[in-house]
Order: C-alpha cells, then structure tokens, then sequence
C-alpha cells in the first residue's frame, strides 16, 4: 500500500492566499521527509473552499522543493479547461519533475463553479469524455487533430514539450458512480475512489473496476486504485470519540459543509443535472452525517490498531495507494497538522512497508 496527502488549500479566517500556500507547501516538503509516496492537490474556484485554480502552477512550485515525492491532482476538472492547455501544462510539470505527474481528472460537480465558467453542468460528463480523448490523443501521437463537439484543434498539431513518462503520466479518473466506474474500467482507466462513499461502497467499487477491467482485457492487477479517506491516528487508549470531540467534529464538518456549498443542481429544475442523477438518490437528500457513521463507516480513525485495520480492509480490497486527508476543512496550527503527520507515518506506514 502506498500513501499520499491530499491538499484542499482551503482558506480559514484570518489567512491571506499566501498564507496557504506556504501552510501547504511546507507540508509537501515534509511529505517527502516522511516517506509518503506522493500527495495531490484539488481545483476549485471562486471560493475559500480551494484557493488553487491552476494545480499546474503548484505542482511545478512543488517539484522544484521536492525529489522524490509524486505530484498528482486530485483532480483537474476537464470541463472547465481547454484540453490542449491541460496537455500541454500536465507535460511541463511532467518533465520539470523529472517524470513525477499524477493526473487524477474528473467531470466536477460544483454547480457554482459551472455557472461562473459559462458552462452548463449538464454537458459535463460529454465535455470530460471529449477532452479526455483530446488529452491522450496528444500525449500519444505524433500528429494530432480534433473536431468534436465541444473542442477543435483547427488543424493539426504536435504537444511541445511532450511527457517525459512513456507512454504518458499515469492518469486516475474520479469515481463516484457504480455507472462511472464501470464506464472507465472498460477502458482501463484506474479510479480515484469517491472520498464521502462508506466502507462498503469503495470495497464493491475496486471489485467492480477489477472484474469490469478484466473482461475488457485490460491487465486489472497491474493498476493501482486510489481511495480518497479522511485519516486521524491518534495513540490508545482510543476507542470512540468522546461527546465533546463528537460535538467539535460537527461544527467542523458543518463549517466545511457552508463553505463548499455547491451541489450538482440543476437551477432550472432544482434537481440534480443531467449525468448526475446518482448523486439525488445519494447525496441531494440533506440532513447530516452522524459522529457514529464516520466513526463506523466513513473515515479511517482511530488509536494505531484500528488504523491499521482499516489501512489492510482497502488494501485487501484492491486499492494500492490511501490519499489521506488529514484536515483539510478543519484549522490546525502548522505545527500539530505536522504531528498528525509524523504520527501516522511512524504508527501507521510502517505496517505497509512504508514511512522513513
């Protein structure tokens, strides 16, 4: 099992747009300290909720601070960009790296940001298949032209520069569908597991890409699945979280919940859009999610013994690399964010043949 950290670069009270990305780029550097194997950096715009728009610029930021560590996103999302410029700058970083990208990609979900790009969140899953076609046609052909629905190259044209990775960056496509994963391992895309689906739907997730994966003739034991989790490590005794911590767990999650704020939502019809009717049925129905599920079902926690446990489940699953959140909407002062870190690297890495 591999282990990378996922950063939101959300903005708290108080921090100015610097004072992230120094938070998260410190944290970076002590990634790779730590023996972890990569982390990944999310898109969002508009909002404090994730204040880096180009995870090209911070990755390329990034390469230069580290050696080792792989780069990754989590994700681009491919509808809002145009994918010449997605190949194009995914291959600088690739090359500036030294061969280190990532690309994790998805189809987005936030109607706010859809809205605020003139781009109907209706069209997102056609724009993501389309662009995705355009990115790989790039990266893999010498020559290349497009005329699709959404992008046009006009005539062809050559990547320059082209990635250092053969044939191309290791690409993971954000899963939160039974339809989507299915969609993208009869293609043999691996999958970037859905970070708010529970235990059990992740397990049934990497089963499903394997089989699916394998029938199409892809060789399935080879990919590497990424499951997304939030992850507190704390030493025992630790059994459940206490009342005040359950309470203080709530207020975060509610803070974060008005921060991000942007469902897949139709404001014609007030439903969910076109291509995300899953997310009605899973996700669109309100009300909160209990200390009790997160501590059950939802979030990787506990004293060393249980995090292990819990590590081994999604390994023995078929995931191959854990993308740990370790706060990303709750503010923590650099230096404890620093001691979760380096506690779940000794405690935890180890057991999976990792950490330093």
């Amino acid at each position: 099992m591999k282990f990378s950290t996922f950063h939101l670069f959300h903005r708290f009270d108080g921090q100015s747009f610097k004072d992230v990305y120094d938070y998260h780029l410190e944290l970076i550097e002590l990634a790779e300290e730590l023996g972890f194997d990569g982390v990944r950096l999310a898109e969002h715009h508009f909002r404090d909720y994730g204040v880096a728009p180009n995870l090209f610029t911070v990755l390329a930021h990034a390469a230069a601070r580290t050696e080792r560590l792989r780069l990754g996103t989590g994700i681009v999302v491919l509808p809002l960009h145009n994918p010449v410029h997605v190949a194009e700058e995914a291959a600088q970083v690739d090359v500036l790296s030294g061969g280190r990208l990532e690309l994790g990609i998805g189809r987005g979900y936030q109607s706010y940001e859809f809205e605020g790009f003139g781009v109907d969140l209706a069209e997102a899953r056609d724009r993501f298949n389309e662009a995705l076609e355009v990115i790989v046609g790039l990266w893999t052909r010498e020559s290349y032209q497009h005329e699709g629905k959404f992008y046009r190259t006009g005539t062809e044209v050559s990547l320059v520069p082209r990635p250092l990775q053969d044939p191309h960056p290791p690409l993971h496509v954000a899963a939160v569908s039974p339809e989507t994963v299915s969609m993208y391992a009869e293609r043999g895309l691996p999958i970037l597991a859905d970070p708010a689906a529970p235990f059990r739907k992740v397990v049934k997730a990497a089963g499903t890409w394997r089989e699916t994966a394998a029938r199409a003739g892809h060789p399935a034991a080879e990919a590497e699945l990424v499951v997304a989790r939030s992850v507190y490590v704390a030493p025992p005794p630790w059994s459940r979280p206490a009342p005040t911590r359950r309470g203080s767990r709530r207020r975060s999650t509610a803070r974060a919940s008005s921060t991000s704020a942007a469902p897949p939502i139709d404001p014609r019809t007030g439903r969910a859009a076109q291509g995300f009717e899953y997310y009605q049925d899973r996700y669109l129905k309100g009300g909160t999610v209990s200390p009790d599920f997160r501590w059950e079902q939802l979030e990787v926690i506990g004293d060393p013994a249980r995090v292990i446990e819990q590590v081994a489940l999604l390994r023995d699953a078929g995931f191959g690399n854990l993308l740990c959140d370790f706060g990303s909407t709750r503010p923590m002062p650099l230096e404890d964010m620093k001691r979760v870190m380096r506690f779940f690297a000794t405690e935890v890495m180890p057991a999976f043949g990792g950490g330093r």
